[in-house]
């Protein structure tokens, strides 16, 4: 879908909307006005998912004393690193926005750096805006609430608890701070900001689930209050925004009712809260599209709550928003031709790829996630591998001494001749290596294969002369240059 290009549009709305009083001006941005807004404050310090608290504490600190936010420490987490909070505008409603309570999720961490930036400039055409958020709205912040799981990009904080399951017990020094901070602010909006693994699909289809909302349950029974209704609007009009982005890319998450969870508290709480969750778009690995698309539909959910308009979405329109469904791998092979013990068969492969972090790198390792039928299932990259016969992998009988020894063009040339693997002289002090290779130290790689959990290195051949190469999950179409940047460890 093409986006329509226009300026910033103020046009007068009828007292419809809820807030909206007769004759109020009324802003309605459109997708140019928010992607540029995007690309004119994007934070561009932080480039790539693996970022630290170190990272973004100086993004925070350098806005003390300044005109635009109020910068409080609600305290420190575990390991005794500052957790913050920041405020912006003076008006009576009252929005508290989390992110990072995973330290493996921080795409909307990102996007309230860039949002920070939006909110402290003047002069550019769009003061009105901040303007309205200043004087309907005082925005409560709090963008990395487990900076210690952060660190280590891992989920849980370092007591090894899965912060978005401390609600209730308030078990963890970071969860009684988010306690507190709810307590002390008492807010009528919350926006819960978290990631979510990237094989989620819309159901029947190969399309990731970009972003997935949901008005979280506030009860067992996943009634609809006027809480729960209010959220569920805010949420419709995401997703009326992000179809212009991502047609067919939005889901609900689940609203299963946890009484552990802090969004469920937070509806609870009386919040009207929505979840967004940030999950996968083919070509995003490092989620610097998506990180945009937090920060164009945040924006926008914050101007409508300023002026009310949230109010002309209906809840049918989020309810009509199908739940997410997990039937996306990285690689999916249909009708691959397999020879085993004499017998002929013909499979679906699904591959994906394990991210693993060391410091502020990551490299994958690769697994075959499911064997057989996978009719209804779907990748990243598909290959119907009609005709293909799967061939393992050779291992190359020279030693090299390092994986800098093999350039790029060897590396296809090898694969062109049904080598898979190459063998070391010694460990490299940084393991880390983008060649499209298994590269091993000592003991070499297995290349038997198809098999449930093993690890995915092996061809696809026709005629006994390989065409495709499949190195640690990696699908390489080897009549072409490569297309992916490989992020291969040295074994």
């Amino acid at each position: 879908m093409k986006h329509v290009i226009h300026l910033l549009t103020i046009v007068l709305v009828s007292a419809a909307c809820e807030g909206v009083g007769q004759g109020r001006i009324t802003y309605q941005p459109d997708t140019a006005m928010l992607a540029k807004a995007f690309e004119t404050y994007r934070e561009a310090t932080i480039n790539n998912r693996r970022f630290k608290h170190a990272d973004i504490e100086p993004l925070i600190l350098k806005r003390l004393g300044g005109n635009a936010f109020e910068v409080t420490q609600l305290g420190v987490s575990v390991l005794k690193k500052p957790i913050y909070q920041l405020k912006y505008g003076i008006g009576p409603k009252r929005v508290m926005l989390w992110s990072q309570m995973h330290g493996n999720e921080p795409t909307a961490t990102m996007a309230l750096m860039d949002l920070f930036n939006f909110l402290e400039a003047s002069g550019d055409g769009m003061d009105s805006i901040r303007n309205l958020l200043k004087a309907q709205t005082s925005l409560y912040f709090i963008p990395m609430l487990n900076p210690d799981g952060a660190d280590v990009y891992t989920r849980r904080n370092a007591m090894d608890v899965d912060l978005n399951r401390d609600a209730r017990s308030g078990a963890t020094v970071e969860g009684r701070l988010l306690i507190n901070a709810a307590k002390t602010v008492r807010p009528d909006y919350g926006f819960n900001l978290h990631d979510m693994h990237i094989y989620y699909n819309t159901p029947g289809t190969p399309t990731p689930v970009t972003i997935a909302l949901l008005a979280p349950a506030y009860n067992e029974e996943r009634e609809i209050n006027e809480v729960r209704g209010d959220a569920m609007r805010i949420a419709a009009g995401i997703n009326q925004l992000l179809q212009g982005y991502v047609p067919g890319g939005v889901a609900k998450y689940d609203d299963t009712y946890s009484p552990r969870a802090f969004g469920d508290n937070f509806q609870t709480w009386g919040t009207r809260t929505v979840l967004i969750e940030s999950g996968g778009y083919k070509g995003d690995p490092e989620k610097q599209f998506i990180r945009k698309l937090n920060f164009i539909v945040i924006l926008n959910a914050l101007i409508e709550i300023a002026q009310g308009s949230y109010a002309q979405y209906d809840i049918e329109s989020y309810e009509s928003i199908p739940f997410s469904d997990s039937k996306l791998s990285d690689v999916l092979l249909r009708h691959v031709s397999v020879s085993r013990d004499s017998m002929e068969y013909t499979v679906d492969l699904s591959i994906n790829r394990n991210e693993y972090t060391v410091d502020s790198e990551y490299y994958v390792q690769s697994r075959i996630s499911d064997v057989g039928d996978l009719g209804e299932n779907f990748g990243y990259a598909e290959l119907d591998a009609v005709g293909y016969h799967f061939m393992a992998g050779k291992i190359y009988p020279r030693v090299f001494d390092r994986v800098g020894d093999v350039s790029m063009e060897q590396a296809m040339d090898l694969l062109r001749q049904g080598y898979c693997a190459i063998q070391l002289a010694q460990m490299p002090e940084n393991r880390h290596h983008g060649l499209p290779m298994v590269a091993f130290y000592q003991q070499a790689p297995g290349t038997a294969g198809p098999h449930l959990g093993r690890a995915a290195n092996f061809f696809l051949s026709k005629d006994g002369e390989p065409v495709y190469a499949v190195i640690n999950g990696y699908l390489i179409d080897l009549a072409a240059a490569p297309q992916e940047t490989f992020k291969n460890y040295v074994q």
